[in-house]
């Protein structure tokens, strides 16, 4: 194992806890683990699939990465940037397929729309596969690529048993530290321009979008909602509604929530209430979660998923794992998904041209 997440170095495995989805007791298993290596660092991989040991729910889509549903690592070493050596070998060009035609994409949406207008749902998140079968010689140029193209705060490089992780996550999914949880969900999505007074139009577009703000405050009030389950009473606060922050290659509306929690408050209650994350399920919540999983073609798996680190104090700081591509080395199969949330006035068309504006970055890395 050796993997970059954010600014941290680490190499080599001391000791992993791997559960799949024919696991169970889960979560008695990830705390045992936790509490037997209290003092270390802990790295966590956490898929989307999560969800149906947390809520009556199942997966029968096609699962092409087979990624287990947690993957929690002890490391072995904490390097320093210099120690971290990649191959020099490079890559042949890598050609994505989408699983969906735009005609395929805007008929799922447009069916989606149907169950929004009969109040099954206000809100959803879609998402739809890409994917190339080659050998990769090496990861750890794509993902200099993209680290380049994004500079991506919560951006993760990991070589683990059968897979291999890049990600340019831009998004948040829950902070911990000492009795504080942050949450901070993207909702709305434009792309930049090099010209200063386009670029400025394109921010203030989509800072005063109904559409777009409508996203994210629903989403907000899912968030408040689940951190509400874990929160010590009136302290789940609303620190930041829809800004727009600036990345490299994209702007994004992102909103910050906050809450008190009880001190003993353990890992796995958190993931209980919080996961997966509002930004990439919908409201309701649940309701939301069934009807994606009978539109969308393929498991999420790691996609929509998170990862972080957890500190020997018990803080933690977990990504939303989006933005990401996945590799799986005995499948020879590169593999990534891109999404957007859909609401009443939502446009096919334009939904269509934002999820390819998120696949851009993914694909120029490859190239």
């Amino acid at each position: 194992m050796r993997a970059i997440l954010g600014e941290n170095y680490f190499d080599g495995i001391k000791d992993e806890l791997i559960l799949f989805e024919n696991n169970t007791d889960i979560f008695s298993k990830l705390e045992a683990f936790l509490a037997k290596h209290k003092k270390s660092i802990k790295l966590f991989f956490i898929s989307y699939d999560l969800k149906n040991k947390i809520e009556d729910l199942n997966s029968s889509n096609l699962d092409t990465m087979e990624f287990p549903m947690l993957h929690c690592i002890i490391p072995n070493k904490i390097l320093n940037k210099n120690e971290f050596q990649s191959s020099f070998k490079g890559n042949d060009k890598i050609k994505f397929i989408p699983e969906l035609s735009k005609e395929e994409y805007i008929s799922k949406i447009d069916k989606i729309k149907t169950h929004i207008q009969q109040g099954d749902i206000y809100e959803t998140n879609f998402c739809y596969n890409w994917e190339s079968y080659q050998k990769i010689e090496n990861c750890h140029l794509i993902y200099t690529k993209l680290s380049k193209l994004t500079k991506a705060p919560f951006s993760v490089y990991a070589e683990l048993n059968n897979h291999v992780i890049i990600s340019a996550s831009p998004e948040r999914f829950i902070k911990r530290r000492g009795n504080q949880l942050i949450s901070q969900p993207i909702k709305g999505t434009s792309k930049k321009s090099v010209d200063r007074t386009i670029d400025e139009e394109l921010k203030n577009k989509l800072k005063n979008d109904p559409k777009e703000r409508a996203e994210n405050i629903m989403i907000v009030d899912l968030v408040r909602n689940d951190l509400s389950k874990v929160a010590k009473k009136n302290s789940v606060h609303v620190d930041e509604l829809c800004q727009v922050y600036t990345f490299e290659n994209i702007h994004q509306m992102i909103s910050t929530i906050s809450c008190e929690v009880p001190k003993n408050i353990t890992f796995s209650t958190v993931l209980k209430a919080l996961f997966p994350m509002g930004s990439m399920t919908g409201v309701p919540k649940i309701r939301a979660l069934e009807l994606m999983e009978q539109y969308e073609t393929s498991k999420r798996g790691l996609y929509s998923g998170a990862i972080g680190i957890m500190q020997p104090n018990g803080d933690f700081d977990l990504n939303v794992v989006i933005r990401t591509i996945i590799y799986n080395k005995a499948k020879e199969c590169l593999s990534f998904k891109v999404g957007g949330a859909i609401t009443i006035d939502s446009d096919p068309e334009k939904e269509h041209e934002e999820t390819l504006i998120k696949a851009d970055a993914l694909i120029k890395s490859c190239q």
